[in-house]
């Protein structure tokens, strides 16, 4: 859990994916159409990725990809990410951890 907490720590968007999951990909591009930078960690290209991993399932993250934090919080993976959009909640909340400036 410390590793996770150590990656998302300070920084105001922060995605968890894999450089071959279509459904991350999707969520960067949801992300980007508001405007923001996120910062993104491929897992399979991390040294500890399986660490991080295994850490996002202990959050109870089914499937732990793509894991999105917004403001140090884990928000969920796609269909969280979605859900959020379709309410009008996800503007809000980018805005208010700094991670947009509309």
């Amino acid at each position: 859990m410390d590793v996770v907490n150590r990656l998302v720590e300070e920084k105001p968007l922060v995605i968890f994916t894999r450089s071959s999951c279509c459904i991350s990909h999707s969520v960067n591009a949801t992300d980007k159409q508001y405007g923001a930078n996120a910062t993104i960690y491929q897992l399979d290209e991390m040294s500890n990725g399986q660490e991080i991993d295994k850490a996002l399932q202990r959050l109870a993250l089914r499937p732990s990809i793509p894991a999105v934090f917004v403001g140090q919080k884990l928000v969920g993976g796609a269909k969280e990410i979605i859900s959020l959009q379709v309410q009008g909640i996800l503007t809000p909340l980018l805005k208010e951890a700094g991670a947009i400036w509309l």
